[in-house]
């Protein structure tokens, strides 16, 4: 794995010659050895139709390659960092959480109606969390963001999971996402998501919450 979590703030990356990664821009905290930071318009490893996907998402700040030899230290916010492992499979996450991923991955734009339907539609507008997800696809490591620290729910045919959507940090895994409501139409005039919407993840994987509702 590249990523090693120093503390629950803070990841260290090995840089490598003729191996790369990708960060957000700023999450550099600090470094050592000769390694170098370009900004990366075309979204990573998922070339021109990735960036197009973030414009339309509204990610207007491009990623940023770090390439050389040398050892980086990622941060952001004062948010806790999670490192999650990727086995050749795709995790899906909201855009704001990416802090930092290695270059073997591959990064994509889904849009939310893909999985969810309509009701993936829904839930962008009802919580403010936008219309596109981010895909990460491949083997290797990401580190993303959350407000109070990150705990894995495991999900089978047997036990679907139900998620505050703004707790939603991301999943992975043959899951189905489908919004729900606990309240009739009228009742939700005026609630945040909480105990109006629930995001109710079906199949087989995993999803990632955070330990709050406070959107990044």
């Amino acid at each position: 794995m590249t990523f090693r979590e120093i503390n629950s703030k803070m990841v260290s990356a090995t840089v490598a010659p003729g191996q790369r990664l990708f960060s957000q821009r700023g999450a550099m905290l600090a470094y050592r050895g000769d390694v170098s930071f370009t900004p990366n318009i075309q979204g990573g490893q998922g070339g021109l139709m990735s960036m197009i996907g973030r414009r339309v998402a509204g990610e207007a700040t491009p990623l940023m390659t770090v390439e050389g030899s040398g050892t980086v230290f990622f941060g952001h916010g004062g948010h806790h960092v999670h490192v999650i492992t990727l086995s050749g499979d795709t995790l899906y996450l909201e855009a704001d959480r990416l802090l930092a991923f290695e270059g073997t991955l591959r990064q994509g734009t889904m849009f939310l109606g893909a999985q969810g339907g309509v009701m993936g539609l829904v839930r962008g507008q009802a919580t403010g969390q936008g219309l596109f997800t981010t895909t990460l696809q491949g083997h290797g490591s990401v580190a993303v963001m959350a407000h109070g620290g990150v705990f894995e729910v495991p999900v089978t045919p047997q036990r679907p999971v139900h998620v505050d959507p703004q707790a939603y940090v991301a999943h992975h895994g043959e899951l189905r996402n489908r919004l729900s409501t606990a309240l009739g139409w009228r009742d939700m005039v005026g609630r945040g998501s909480g105990e109006a919407f629930q995001l109710e993840l079906s199949g087989n994987g995993t999803v990632y919450v955070q330990a709050s509702e406070e959107k990044l």
